[in-house]
């Protein structure tokens, strides 16, 4: 497990702190970890914070997105937090920021 991706839970919310760069290593820890996650809690929400991101690849663009669907089946949410402009245009490029809302708690 990589040791730049932090998890919290807070209050039926799964917040996980991301690395300064995510590519098909972090995908797979973030895929992997958040399913250990919906599987032994209640997590209805979940928030991916992006204050110290400043690379992503198409395979975090995935890792997003199926988050997202997984939270949908499930009657749950997704939000992001802490995007940089770089991170906004590739999210806003890519169509995420149409399904994944942006917030302002981390």
């Amino acid at each position: 497990m990589s040791e730049q991706i932090s998890y919290e839970k807070r209050q039926g919310t799964l917040y996980l702190h991301l690395p300064p760069e995510i590519d098909h290593h972090s995908s797979r820890e973030i895929r992997d970890k958040t399913e250990e996650y919906l599987r032994e809690s209640g997590i209805r929400r979940i928030v991916f914070d992006f204050s110290r991101t400043t690379f992503m690849d198409s395979s975090g663009i995935g890792a997003l997105l199926g988050r997202y669907k997984r939270m949908k089946e499930r009657g749950g949410s997704v939000a992001v937090c802490g995007v940089d402009e770089r991170i906004r245009r590739l999210l806003r490029i890519s169509g995420v920021d149409r399904l994944i809302p942006e917030t302002k708690e981390a």
